[in-house]
């Protein structure tokens, strides 16, 4: 497989990274979608960034001039969600945004209980010492925690940013207990079950992210084409240190999209 993709019927793109950095899309990213249309790929934003819902994900990429709707938005909540429902879990202690908070309490499940059945934790970018302390001391009595996805840092143009993965050497060290279960990449149903839906063949796929333990990891978990972009956290180098046969290790590598579909 080469950067034009040939025999490709979609593409799940990361966010972060890949399509943009901060309030910057990356160069050529726009240019990239139209590529898409203009070759009937079918493409759709998929994010383990688990900070904001789906529509203020939306607002930021119509800010940003692209086009999207509800359907083509994947989150992390998205597959937390899922769980929680599959394990009939309705009361939770959040340790997350308002906007993850809406998604959560929208299907019934309470985020603020004072007997809380799990700890959520999310990329919070409204983080109080508050949120972690009660979630430490419901930790301490037993209460297992579940994460929305296993990212250690969030990308920026300034260098990485503390996401999930820090909140959880934080809680291990502070509580000695680690997640019962963490959703999102790089976990194969956070791709698969949209892929199912759209009658594809995940062959025919393909995931572009920056991130090796996470969007390569999915990808090979998933059986699609990993490409892995150089916009964002991981380096060619990331790449030499992987042993043979690592599941983060990508298809294809790429600067940016923008060398994608030419």
């Amino acid at each position: 497989m080469d950067a034009s993709l040939s025999g490709v019927d979609a593409v799940f793109l990361d966010l972060d990274g890949t399509i943009y950095l901060g309030g910057e899309l990356i160069e050529g990213a726009e240019a990239f979608l139209e590529r898409c249309k203009e070759k009937g790929v079918k493409r759709y934003f998929l994010s383990n960034n688990s900070s904001k819902s789906v529509k203020q994900y939306l607002t930021k990429l119509h800010a940003l001039g692209l086009e999207a709707t509800e359907d083509d938005v994947l989150l992390s909540t998205h597959d937390l969600l899922a769980w929680l429902t599959a394990n009939n879990i309705t009361k939770t202690w959040l340790v997350g945004t308002e906007g993850m908070r809406s998604m959560l309490e929208a299907i019934g499940v309470a985020t603020m209980s004072s007997d809380p059945e799990y700890v959520v934790l999310g990329y919070d970018t409204e983080l109080t010492y508050d949120k972690i302390a009660q979630a430490s001391i419901h930790m301490h009595a037993g209460v297992p925690l579940v994460a929305s996805h296993p990212d250690m840092v969030c990308p920026s143009p300034d260098g990485g940013l503390p996401d999930v993965g820090a909140y959880l050497a934080m809680f291990k060290a502070t509580t000695g207990m680690d997640p019962t279960h963490i959703t999102g990449k790089p976990n194969a149903g956070m791709i698969l079950h949209k892929i199912e839906a759209l009658g594809l063949k995940p062959e025919r796929c393909a995931m572009v992210g920056d991130r090796l333990y996470t969007d390569m990891a999915m990808a090979t978990r998933a059986g699609v084409i990993g490409v892995l972009v150089l916009s964002g956290e991981a380096t060619r180098g990331d790449v030499n240190e992987l042993p043979e046969g690592a599941e983060q290790r990508p298809t294809l590598i790429v600067n940016s999209v923008d060398e994608l579909l030419r």
